[in-house]
């Protein structure tokens, strides 16, 4: 469905610039709140992110964004003030939105009438009860002690049930997490996630940042996805200042995300090798991803390419000499990627843990409107630079690429052929790349403005809506990450797996802890 034929009389376009997309504003009462994203789940879009804000003190709404057919639906809904705070529950129509409202209460106290699951999500416990971190009246500086309290997990119940906690600390560098199995033997019933652990108050340091220099802290919600949130707030800056960007830094920027893919990618799968006891993999993988990153370093002057992409266009050239030493890495590294997966497919012990491992349909992907390579590996055609292509990806064609099987073994191969695309990508990127320069000046004209940024990062899509004040100061800055769509399928597809292949099936969704929390 196309976002006009919604009939809002107050529909504002914001501004879009190359690409086939556009993004759209709306301010919308409650019952229109409802009725709407019933309308955009029967007619097959999707919701992107959902999130509040105090407008003025004790003035409080509700936003969603939601991908249609032609761009991005940005709808905001008043929410009540300090005495008779609310909105209609979404979760009925969106079940991915349950943690999204339960996260809206712990930072503002914005309460979602009629949702079911209203347990605390971001606060463990430890702020007082009447204390919401996004509120104007908070300081975004208070300490408080350590009190964390219990969390009511969902029991199950039955003969030889019990309970394995795994959690939030873990061996190893990982992110904290806590799992919860129910299981018989080894089987598991049912898998609960809590998380919350990382969150650093990220969307009230950006109150505290010039527009323009936001960049920095958007690109360290997640180091791993560092170029698509930096690229995604870039952009939402971009077009609310009515920025032009020159084109040399709209396909640097796609070389740099593209390279970013890979760099995961290979990662992700010498991963998946080792947990599943082929620790050949990992060596190999390992050894491939840190001759990737030591270009990187070399090329743009950072392994992760941080800070490379500014307001504006990018902060580093590349340098004629290294487009040869690019396109002779991606040949080398494509012959040896291609040799490995010919080895995984054909190591028995390996398929044997991968084949039916972690099965996720494509109803139960539906359900959680699950995206990304985890949506794409269960048939789930998603991709934002197919679907929504923005400057340079209108004019370099993405090929998608999916499966139907939806197990880990899907998950790697959609790997494997992400890195081949991203290679074919890489090759197009470099020998059109267009002359000249690489940054433009911004200037905000002290009037306040909104942008939206949306880019498909290696995880999935990732989204920032940006308000800004006078002064080019922030007013509201939301950043969403793909995880928040996928953790709760991790949940569903552990059931009847056995304990031991957990490990194998959260790496091979591999989500996020720091971006999902904030």
């Amino acid at each position: 469905m196309r976002i006009e034929a919604f009939g809002f009389p107050n529909l504002v376009r914001l501004s879009a610039f190359a690409g086939r997309s556009s993004t759209f504003l709306a301010r919308i009462d409650s019952d229109m709140w409802t009725r709407t994203a019933g309308t955009v789940s029967e007619t097959g879009g999707r919701l992107i992110s959902l999130w509040g804000a105090e407008e003025a003190p004790g003035t409080f709404a509700i936003s969603a964004a939601y991908a249609l057919e032609d761009g991005v639906l940005w709808l905001q809904s008043p929410a009540g003030d300090v005495h008779e705070n609310g909105y209609p529950d979404l979760s009925t129509i969106f079940p991915s939105a349950t943690r999204m409202q339960r996260a809206v209460y712990d930072l503002l106290g914005l309460r979602a009438i009629g949702a079911e699951d209203t347990r605390p999500w971001l606060n463990h416990g430890n702020w007082p009860a009447d204390y919401y971190p996004l509120q104007k009246l908070s300081s975004g500086a208070e300490r408080f002690e350590s009190q964390e309290a219990d969390y009511p997990f969902v029991p199950v119940a039955g003969d030889g049930v019990h309970e394995i906690a795994v959690g939030p600390i873990h061996a190893g560098v990982i992110e904290p997490g806590h799992f919860r199995f129910s299981v018989v033997g080894e089987k598991v019933l049912r898998l609960e996630e809590r998380l919350g652990y990382a969150h650093r108050g990220i969307e009230r340091l950006f109150e505290h940042v010039p527009a323009l220099d936001g960049h920095r802290l958007a690109g360290r919600i997640a180091g791993d996805t560092t170029v698509a949130f930096t690229w995604a707030y870039c952009m939402a800056v971009e077009r609310a200042l009515n920025g032009r960007i020159p084109p040399r830094a709209q396909w640097l920027r796609a070389l740099l995300l593209e390279r970013e893919r890979i760099a995961n990618h290979l990662g992700d799968l010498g991963a998946l090798g080792n947990d599943a006891g082929f620790a050949y993999g990992l060596a190999a993988f390992s050894r491939l991803k840190e001759d990737w990153l030591r270009l990187n370093d070399r090329a743009f002057g950072h392994r992760y390419l941080m800070d490379r992409i500014v307001p504006g266009g990018i902060s580093t050239n590349l340098d004629t000499g290294f487009v040869a030493v690019i396109l002779s890495q991606c040949d080398q590294i494509e012959t040896q990627v291609r040799v490995m997966q010919n080895i995984y497919d054909d190591q028995s012990g390996l398929q044997d843990r991968f084949a039916r491992a972690g099965l996720l349909s494509a109803s139960v992907a539906e359900h959680f409107g699950v995206c990304g390579l985890v949506g794409r590996a269960s048939g789930r055609k998603i991709d934002v630079r197919i679907d929504h292509p923005y400057a340079p990806y209108h004019e370099v064609q993405v090929q998608m690429v999916s499966d139907d099987r939806g197990d880990v073994a899907a998950r790697a191969a959609v790997r494997f052929n992400e890195i081949y695309e991203s290679i074919r990508l890489i090759r197009i990127l470099l020998s059109e790349l267009p002359s000249g320069e690489i940054v433009a000046q911004l200037e905000h004209d002290g009037s306040p403005s909104r942008g939206v940024g949306w880019i498909e990062g290696w995880r999935g899509d990732v989204f920032v809506a940006l308000e800004t004040g006078d002064d080019g100061t922030i007013s509201r800055c939301h950043c969403h990450d793909p995880s928040w769509q996928n953790w709760p399928a991790l949940e569903h597809a552990i059931i009847g797996n056995i304990v031991p292949d957990f490990p194998l099936i959260n790496k091979s969704f591999n989500l996020n802890y720091a971006g999902h929390d904030l």
